[in-house]
């Protein structure tokens, strides 16, 4: 019989980590062989996979998929976007979605949900404004098919910057945002538009016709949140989905009357957590020591584990900010750093870049959070950890250039010549 859980259990701050990464699937190490549908399931475990250009490692999007399952073929994710089992969506920002949520999304946008995001405002304007271009745009998508922005010559050029795109790509983008188009697929990480109705179809979805209840996409969004990120405070909730304003203890009253929700203390932490009721094993496993932590990875920047700056500070002790959006004389760590996650702790950033011409993986520095004091075994998951990284892609010849510890670049270098001996 299974043991039930107290009514404020609680437990300390590894074992909430523990916990956290479980749920986001960065507990242990993948499989070394992934399949299809662990692409799916990690998406669907995560429920919102961020989408972003930046390449000088792999994008974001696919360097997520590769903490969680190792080294898979990244045309996975494409192929899935085009088959109709995930969709973009503006969400925590722009995202690949499981299609098992598209009615959650939907009906997130027609009660208003995004309507603080830049992308609705800019969509607002172009509709008082541009709605005759608009329109062209999509009568042109109507009777020729699905098209890039490219496709468009534009009707002046384009400057540089994002804010610099041609009247098209606006319109497109506006459109998108509107739910009048969305992405039927990618070549080469461009946006294909299509009509909504035509995605839609294969996808096999339909909007639905009846009234949006606000109170019930709230409540859902809020257990989708907790369920994602298997521990949180209250105060962090909000940021998952992006949604307003942020939740107070008592706004989840009702949630842990009902026992949707478990209210948990955790040693260290300032205020009350919340597990999902999904969760209610790993929170017992948990308690009890039995969720071990093994996986040493490379995270991307706008992996759901960071990109809450608050939740990281206060679940790792890790202070993250992601310094491509930082002048360069004002960065500390460099254009685009990666969290170095080492059994269950974020020990350390790495700023990389792959020359994928040379077949080279460049480590411009590695800086090791105060505290952390490698020891072999450690040094050696690193090596591991970024060798499998470079080799997936495709530049497997690795340079570490700097390190902080000065002393930690030699051992990581001999670390990483052991491996390829």
């Amino acid at each position: 019989m299974t043991p039930a859980i107290d009514p404020t259990p609680a437990l300390g701050v590894q074992q909430a980590r523990n916990l956290h990464l479980e749920a986001q699937g960065l507990l242990r190490k993948p499989a070394a062989r992934p399949k299809r549908a662990s692409l799916l399931a990690a998406i669907e475990r995560m429920q919102l996979l961020q989408i972003d250009t930046i390449h000088v490692v792999a994008r974001s999007p696919y360097l997520v998929l590769f903490s969680r399952l190792g080294a898979y073929p990244t045309d996975w994710l494409g192929d899935a976007l085009e088959r109709g089992e995930i969709f973009e969506a503006w969400s925590h920002e722009a995202c690949f979605v499981p299609t098992a949520a598209f009615a959650l999304h939907r009906a997130h946008s027609d009660c208003g949900g995004r309507a603080g995001h830049w992308a609705d405002k800019h969509a607002a304007r172009a509709q008082d404004a541009q709605r005759a271009g608009m329109n062209a745009v999509l009568e042109r998508i109507r009777v020729q098919g699905p098209s890039k922005a490219s496709d468009f010559e534009g009707t002046r050029p384009a400057t540089s910057g994002w804010w610099g795109w041609k009247d098209e790509k606006r319109w497109l983008e506006a459109l998108f945002a509107r739910g009048e188009l969305m992405v039927a697929r990618r070549e080469r990480f461009q946006r294909v538009y299509d009509l909504s109705e035509r995605v839609m179809q294969r996808m096999g979805v339909e909007r639905s016709a009846q009234a949006v209840d606000e109170r019930a996409v709230a409540r859902r969004l809020v257990l989708d949140s907790v369920k994602a990120l298997g521990i949180c405070q209250a105060r962090w909730i909000a940021d998952y989905y992006r949604t307003r304003p942020r939740h107070k203890n008592a706004d989840l009253d009702e949630l842990v009357a009902s026992g949707e929700l478990i209210r948990v203390d955790v040693r260290g932490w300032d205020d009350r957590a919340y597990v999902h009721r999904d969760h209610a094993g790993l929170l017992r496993r948990a308690i009890a020591g039995k969720l071990r932590a093994t996986h040493t990875t490379l995270l991307s920047p706008f992996d759901p584990v960071v990109w809450d700056r608050a939740r990281a500070s206060a679940m790792f002790g890790f202070d993250y900010t992601i310094e491509c959006y930082v002048p360069e004389p004002k960065r500390r760590y460099g254009y685009f750093v990666l969290p170095v996650l080492h059994r269950g702790a974020l020990v350390g950033r790495l700023d990389a870049k792959a020359h994928r011409d040379e077949g080279r993986f460049e480590v411009k520095g590695i800086h090791l959070e105060t505290g952390v004091r490698p020891d072999v075994r450690m040094t050696e998951a690193l090596a591991v950890a970024v060798q499998a990284c470079a080799d997936w892609h495709e530049t497997p010849k690795v340079t570490v250039r700097r390190s902080d510890p000065r002393p930690f670049a030699g051992e990581l270098r001999r670390a990483l010549q052991a491996l390829r001996a």
